[in-house]
């Protein structure tokens, strides 16, 4: 078979889940196949992560994205003609070669992701392979589903603080029955905040957004319709958060105006403390300020052999980072978002790196996102531990189920799901409820 040489390299606006422009990027190989990445978009990024290029000004808000597809059409298409697409390290190269920034500021995270992406597919395409298959031609496993039921924080107008109030099957063996529980969770929380809560609306991610008095109150109603759907709270269904504690972090307080609280940071580790042995919590992301190095390292030594403590602004997909977190124990999972860090090598470094510390993986979707399903590929191809991409609602989240769906009925019976990385643990336990 002949080498997918790279012939034509080309950028377009498209529209992501927000109704913002966004940059796809199309690589046409040798041959005819092509390949389209899109770049998807973050509503709390972390302070090292790639910069995106945007118009700015009021047009579209300042989000067109014209800059990026004059960039990749004067400078990556040149850089990249001829360039074998199967080679994934080389075309990451040029791309790095392109910008020797280190946050991407020159080139632009949106554009160095895009056309990353786009190379893999040509390149899977060319082989006629499926994507997660050209990445890996046996899986061992489906990453377990991490699935947003209720949005706060950025995701949703900053009515309460904590962002993701998400759920993680945990005695499901197959993506099909994991979902299939994930909805029926879903419809009892519906049910619930109807007759107690009003909407505000529609998460950024397709979870609800509803009027509650305070986080606590989201715990209380996720565990409440888990019981009622007949499953087990921390034995078939646990709790999942993300914190981004960067996000209500202000003069070295954590800022809750639903409560009308500020809490010293000992305190605050001290109410996440109070939450695991509350309810059934199984993850927690960013739980503090992405700068706090010894509160992650506090929250792990407390909690870290009951639940996950997840570094996503803390650790920006960045390799290095993560080797890091894993000698000095202040993490025990590692966020991956090829977005970060711009490219499927760097990112791809950064799961290997995570396993070399015996960290667990989580490959996730933004918050602002399209229809491209590659992060159910990568999922799958890297045998990452779970997979995040939002809710069980709306198009742009339902794609990436849908294509694991497609994924497990693709291989054998006897390829389940990740086993989810403290199961056996004592946290796995009904908690006693406050």
């Amino acid at each position: 078979m002949t080498r997918p040489a790279i012939d034509q390299v080309r950028g377009r606006r498209i529209w992501d889940s927000r109704g913002r422009p966004t940059l796809e990027v199309e690589i046409r190989v040798r041959g005819g196949v092509v390949g389209l990445g899109a770049a998807p978009a973050g509503a709390s990024r972390g302070d090292n992560e790639a910069i995106e290029v945007r118009d700015g000004g009021s047009h579209l808000g300042g989000w067109d994205v014209q800059r990026a597809i004059s960039i990749v059409e004067e400078s990556v298409e040149p850089a990249l003609r001829g360039v074998d697409a199967s080679d994934q390290a080389q075309v990451d190269a040029v791309l790095d070669d392109l910008d020797p920034t280190p946050n991407r500021a020159s080139l632009g995270g949106n554009v160095s992701v895009a056309t990353s992406i786009a190379a893999l597919k040509a390149a899977a395409g060319h082989a006629g392979i499926p994507l997660w298959r050209y990445l890996a031609p046996e899986p061992s496993h489906i990453p377990r589903p991490e699935i947003q039921i209720i949005g706060g924080g950025a995701h949703a107008g900053r009515a309460i603080e904590v962002q993701d109030f998400m759920v993680i099957p945990l005695s499901a063996n197959g993506i099909g029955d994991a979902l299939v529980q994930v909805a029926e969770v879903y419809l009892q929380v519906g049910k619930l905040l109807a007759a107690e809560h009003p909407q505000a609306g529609v998460a950024d991610e397709g979870g609800y957004w509803p009027v509650l008095p305070n986080a606590e109150s989201a715990l209380a109603t996720l565990t409440t319709a888990i019981e009622r759907t007949g499953l087990t709270p921390g034995i078939d269904m646990g709790l999942s958060l993300d914190v981004a504690g960067s996000e209500f972090f202000h003069d070295n307080l954590y800022v809750l105006a639903s409560e009308d609280l500020r809490l010293e940071p000992a305190a605050w580790i001290d109410r996440l403390s109070e939450w695991v042995a509350a309810y059934p919590i199984v993850a927690i992301e960013d739980p503090v300020v992405s700068s706090d190095e010894s509160g992650m390292r506090e929250i792990t030594r407390r909690l870290g052999d009951e639940v996950l403590i997840v570094g996503d602004d803390y650790l920006v997909t960045s390799a290095e980072r993560i080797r890091q977190a894993g000698k000095m124990g202040t993490a025990t999972a590692a966020l991956i978002k090829p977005n970060q860090v711009g490219t499927i090598t760097a990112a791809r470094e950064a799961v290997e790196a995570a396993r070399s510390v015996m960290m667990a993986t989580i490959v996730s979707a933004r918050s602002g996102e399209t229809e491209d399903t590659t992060v159910a590929d990568l999922a799958t191809g890297w045998a990452a531990d779970l997979v995040k991409v939002g809710s069980i609602a709306r198009g742009e989240r339902t794609a990436k189920w849908n294509q694991l769906i497609r994924i497990g009925a693709a291989l054998s019976e006897n390829v389940q799901l990740a086993p989810f990385p403290l199961l056996g643990n004592a946290a796995h336990q009904p908690p006693a409820r406050l």
